[in-house]
């Protein structure tokens, strides 16, 4: 995100913050277990504070920046979370004070040697990142159907390249510090059917399609995913594997 920041989310900042669902509580409970100090985390590209929240109940202070200020002004956390807009590789954060970095669903974003290098001057030696991303959502086989008709077939088109690396676990890019090892954790939700639909409308590629066609695309697969969920008002689980990455901090 060095030079030009490009935002994707800032016009559906609204319903990101409201639908995106919250992380599992192990994967909390797993990143305080990283290291003996718990007093400074960074979440870097936060959006609207899902990972931040997660983070302040095991760090004593969590700084939680995004590139995106409508992101910021959005953003919800307890009294121990600072959020400010920022680059990710323009930390408000003085040297070696962080004892982790996290993040969320937005590596693939950066400019990675920028901000590795920003990383390396903020943590702690010794200390870690931790990255991660989720794909396509899962709720059972008829309206998983339904759910591919939308991301790839209606809006596919309108994704940025850059998703390619989140379906990929962010497998593909570098990631130059000593790995650890990291748990099986899986993202999951009970929600309505209404609910479901919130979340699409967060995503950037809808956005990006109605800017270019001028029309929701989420009505042209409602009705198939209604009749596929069947009582709009049966609460169903919704479930997104999450796909980590961790690694150790050396010196600067």
């Amino acid at each position: 995100m060095s030079g030009q920041f490009k935002d994707h989310f800032s016009t559906q900042s609204g319903s990101y913050g409201k639908y995106r669902p919250e992380y599992p509580e192990e994967l909390f409970k797993w990143l305080s277990s990283l290291g003996p100090a718990h007093d400074l985390a960074w979440d870097c590209a936060c959006g609207t504070g899902q990972a931040s929240r997660g983070l302040a109940r095991y760090f004593d202070r969590v700084m939680a920046t995004d590139g995106s200020a409508q992101q910021i002004a959005n953003a919800e956390g307890p009294g121990n979370v600072t959020f400010k807009a920022s680059l990710a590789d323009q930390c408000p954060l003085e040297d070696h004070s962080a004892d982790l970095v996290t993040v969320a669903q937005a590596l693939h974003w950066f400019d990675l040697e920028a901000f590795y290098r920003e990383v390396r001057r903020v943590v702690k030696p010794g200390g870690h990142i931790v990255v991660w991303s989720y794909a396509v959502t899962s709720v059972a086989p008829e309206i998983d159907e339904a759910i591919e008709e939308l991301y790839n077939g209606i809006i596919g088109p309108y994704w940025p390249t850059e998703r390619a690396h989140v379906e990929q676990g962010y497998s593909g890019l570098g990631f130059p510090f000593e790995p650890v090892e990291v748990p099986p954790l899986a993202m999951s939700v009970n929600w309505t059917f209404n609910q479901l639909m919130g979340y699409f409308s967060s995503w950037s590629a809808v956005a990006r399609y109605k800017d270019a066609r001028g029309h929701d695309p989420l009505p042209l697969v409602r009705d198939r995913l209604l009749s596929a969920w069947g009582n709009p008002e049966q609460g169903r689980k919704v479930s997104w594997p999450l796909k980590i990455r961790g690694g150790r901090v050396g010196e600067a």
